[in-house]
């Protein structure tokens, strides 16, 4: 994707899916993934001619193990979703407060460090094991590198230093890793020719911070929340770094001109791939249509607890499982699909009371991107259940506008991050229509619904 002053004037998109395996694995294929960039890229650039700089958005905790010689993969892509580590985790619980301290991130398979150590313990002690960013930026410009948010987001980052902690890399048995050099999000990392010519690398984030910065959400209680193939709600929280109390996590948001912000997410791991799903069952025949026009107001009888991958916040149950509750010979595939997509709005409720909750700052508004930020319905019925206006982002491009912006930051010293980033106007607004009472109620029994499902005990009604 090419941006020019904060506009999309070329782009390209190359689909990786990953393989949905047995016991909770996910992995893609690294080549892939390598090889989608490069094509994407290549696309988008030879339609404009040549760029400034190339930056890159990654999944954030995502790994895998590579010859860092001749930049081979020895494993598979073990995916953010993957829930393998979980007995590594298990393990280290004597740990969990020091290590949510000294992070302020769960001790969950979730994150990168988990991970790291089940490949080292499982598949190979040879070459590296990093995040996917650290693969990608090497295999374009041969450093050896990972941008700060996405170091903190792996459990061995001292958040408040903002350095790899060497405490918490032993606790996970990676003390002798080499660990990539973290660089700031609008710094230069090097040059690539992999796009035509020479082209400075010039801008790594997260997906999400990125996404949060591009919808400006600078200020303390600022919200967004990506619908994708989760859900990832994030509230800008400042530049010192909270601990959540509540379940959620606390990551670096950005740093800018040499100055670290933080953010409070949440994570609900199944949203865009909930309904994925629903579609490879046959429930749903064609996902789009659906998605533009299912009645959000019809009946509430079914309830859905959305743990297709685990319960992401605030829960961090990753031996958690889906459940539909309430069917009978009645019920419809619009009832279930229904029921689903109350599912996901419902966990993001929870996500913004909690986020809410640790800053002191209410949401006045939820800013919204992603996949299935484009269903009107979908939409109306977050609203509904969260009790606040939703506002679409009116780009589906959020997280490569944000870290677009990251690197004409570092590319451009005279000029501000506010105008940078800029303003922007909701490509569509939803106010809330249920009442208080109505959608208090739903999600009150929705909460019930979770309980039970996490002790197999009784009816949720």
């Amino acid at each position: 994707m090419v941006v020019d002053d904060g506009v999309v004037i070329s782009e390209s998109f190359v689909v990786v899916r990953p393989d949905y395996l047995a016991d909770g694995r996910v992995e893609q294929n690294p080549l892939e993934l390598l090889e989608s960039v490069r094509q994407a890229g290549a696309e988008a650039v030879g339609a404009v001619g040549t760029v400034d700089a190339v930056a890159i958005a990654n999944q954030g905790e995502t790994v895998l193990a590579w010859d860092q010689s001749s930049g081979e993969p020895l494993t598979t892509a073990i995916v953010w979703q993957d829930g393998r580590a979980a007995d590594i985790c298990a393990e280290l619980v004597e740990h969990a407060a020091w290590i949510g301290e000294r992070t302020g991130l769960v001790l969950d398979p979730y994150f990168s460090a988990p991970k790291m150590a089940w490949i080292r313990r499982n598949l190979t002690t040879e070459g590296v094991v990093t995040t996917t960013d650290t693969w990608l930026v090497h295999a374009l410009t041969q450093e050896y590198v990972t941008d700060v948010t996405t170091a903190s987001r792996s459990l061995v980052l001292d958040l408040d230093s903002a350095a790899w902690n060497h405490e918490l890399l032993d606790v996970f048995s990676l003390g002798g890793e080499p660990m990539p050099r973290i660089v700031a999000c609008d710094e230069y990392v090097g040059v690539t020719t992999a796009f035509g010519g020479e082209t400075p690398v010039h801008g790594l984030m997260v997906d999400q911070q990125a996404a949060l910065l591009a919808q400006d959400c600078r200020r303390v209680g600022q919200t967004k929340c990506t619908y994708g193939t989760g859900a990832f709600l994030l509230t800008a929280a400042g530049s010192a770094a909270p601990r959540s109390g509540h379940g959620l996590t606390t990551s670096v948001a950005a740093t800018l001109r040499g100055e670290t912000t933080y953010c409070l997410d949440g994570q609900v791991f199944t949203a865009g791939s909930a309904m994925r799903w629903l579609h490879q069952l046959g429930v749903v025949e064609d996902l789009h249509q659906t998605l533009a026009s299912i009645d959000v107001d019809a009946a509430e009888e079914i309830l859905f607890v959305p743990a297709l991958a685990g319960l992401g916040a605030p829960w961090w149950r990753a031996d958690a499982a889906a459940s539909f509750i309430g069917l009978t010979l009645a019920t419809t595939r619009h009832d279930l699909v229904l029921a689903v997509l109350r599912g996901i709005a419902a966990q993001v409720v929870d996500v913004i009371g909690v986020a809410s909750t640790d800053t002191g700052h209410g949401v006045d508004v939820l800013r919204v991107d992603g996949g299935l930020a484009n269903s009107a319905p979908f939409m109306q019925l977050q609203a509904d259940l969260a009790q606040v206006p939703v506002e679409v982002y009116p780009s589906p491009n959020a997280t490569a506008l944000g870290v677009a912006a990251a690197a004409r930051i570092g590319m451009m010293p005279g000029e501000s991050v506010g105008s940078i980033v800029g303003s922007w106007t909701p490509a569509s607004r939803y106010e809330p229509r249920w009442s208080a009472d109505r959608a208090a109620d739903y999600v009150a029994r929705w909460r019930r619904a979770v309980a039970n499902s996490l002790t197999n005990d009784g009816d949720a009604s």
